[in-house]
């Protein structure tokens, strides 16, 4: 399901909300800021001469591109579709859920409105139903930033992390996610673009300075305005934060090189779906609540991510391996399912056989390829994926 599918759980409620006495009971935030993305969840107790229910709040917002993108609520305490909501907007940021106070709450959806107008972009609607949130501004003090800052971003787990999480947020030209990871007295030059841009591919070395010193050598790939290129920058660290970065160069590359830099294998299990498409679809819809939905010319797309961002641990990080699968439903009647790992397939293959649409299903072919198709595949002509597959050869 697309997070945009989502409506607002009316409830014969729906102008009740923005009016009377929202008492609050909880709330929560990911600490997901250093990937750009932030998911919140606000739980308030409505009290108003029409009304008297309880009122569920959530936001998704973008650091770098479109500020508050997407808001959702519901009114009462419906499970299913406070579910659904949060697998849709929550779950597939990969973070953590970390409780936060009334003010919190309310500073968080202050800052979330003034970045998305710095942008140059709107709030998501309906802007009524949160307005209240914004009528008394909120002033944080230091020690008050300090701590929702330790809520906003997640532990760093290694050196490699702290580094690939610094180099995407300045890539991004996200000045604020970057500050996170600057330790307080850095020495710091541009290594970002004029535009902001998007960090593929980086990896790390290490070397000794003469002075026994500690620096890491990074080799970023960024695209940037619908062309890559390859950035080679210096840094240092400093209790688990960046205390020196500077550029040492960068040049273009071609798709070609671009090709080669983020090739990996892709399993592929292909099925042919049994049953009218009608009947699958309702199946299917509850099997990949929280998935990414993306429509194209000859079917739908799935994006299933992991349920953490352990991806930027690595030495080499990667953009998107934190997807775990891909589910492609053709019109033509087929479910192709594909993975970067043998145990990311397995995985896939396991939870379709345990659920209500392997009765729906036949399994017909196996692939192993030694660099992604599917989306080639997608953008095709072709309706059969074995046809595509035999022509490829």
């Amino acid at each position: 399901m697309n997070r945009n599918d989502l409506k607002v759980i009316q409830g014969g409620a729906s102008n009740a909300v923005t009016v009377g006495e929202h008492k609050f009971i909880s709330a929560y935030v990911t600490d997901t800021r250093l990937m750009g993305v932030i998911g919140l969840h606000i739980h308030w107790a409505i009290e108003s001469p029409s009304l008297f229910s309880d009122f569920h709040q959530f936001f998704y917002f973008d650091a770098e591109e479109f500020g508050l993108e997407t808001y959702r609520s519901v009114v009462g305490n419906e499970s299913f579709e406070i579910t659904l909501i949060e697998k849709t907007l929550i779950d597939g940021l990969g973070g953590e859920k970390k409780n936060l106070n009334e003010r919190e709450a309310r500073y968080l959806v202050q800052q979330f409105v003034k970045t998305t107008f710095a942008l140059n972009t709107t709030p998501c609607e309906p802007q009524s139903e949160y307005a209240f949130l914004l009528e008394d501004p909120i002033i944080l003090n230091a020690e008050e930033l300090n701590a929702i800052a330790d809520k906003l971003c997640t532990s760093m787990k290694s050196h490699h992390q702290v580094i690939h999480y610094y180099l995407m947020r300045t890539f991004g030209r996200d000045i604020e996610g970057a500050s996170y990871l600057l330790s307080k007295n850095a020495q710091i030059e541009e290594i970002s673009e004029k535009q902001p841009s998007t960090l593929c591919r980086n990896t790390i070395e290490e070397f000794l300075n003469p002075d026994g010193s500690l620096s890491y050598l990074s080799e970023s790939l960024i695209e940037v305005e619908n062309s890559y290129k390859i950035v080679l920058s210096e840094l240092k660290l400093e209790n688990e934060k960046v205390c020196f970065a500077k550029k040492r160069s960068s040049f273009s590359v071609s798709p070609a090189e671009v090709a080669m830099l983020l090739n990996r294998p892709e399993f592929v299990t292909l099925f042919e779906i049994l049953v009218d498409p009608d009947e699958f679809e309702s199946e299917f819809s509850h099997f990949s609540a929280g998935a990414m939905q993306t429509i194209h010319d000859n079917g739908r797309l799935y994006l299933e991510f992991n349920h953490n961002n352990d991806h930027v641990i690595r030495q080499t990080f990667r953009l998107n391996e934190d997807v775990h699968g891909l589910y492609y439903i053709s019109d033509y009647g087929q479910l192709v399912i594909a993975a970067y790992t043998k145990d990311d397939i397995r995985d896939l293959e396991n939870r379709l056989h345990k659920s209500g649409i392997n009765l729906m299903i036949i399994p017909t072919a196996k692939y192993e390829f030694k660099e992604p198709v599917l989306y080639e595949f997608i953008q095709s002509d072709f309706d059969d994926f074995n046809e595509f597959i035999e022509s490829l050869q």
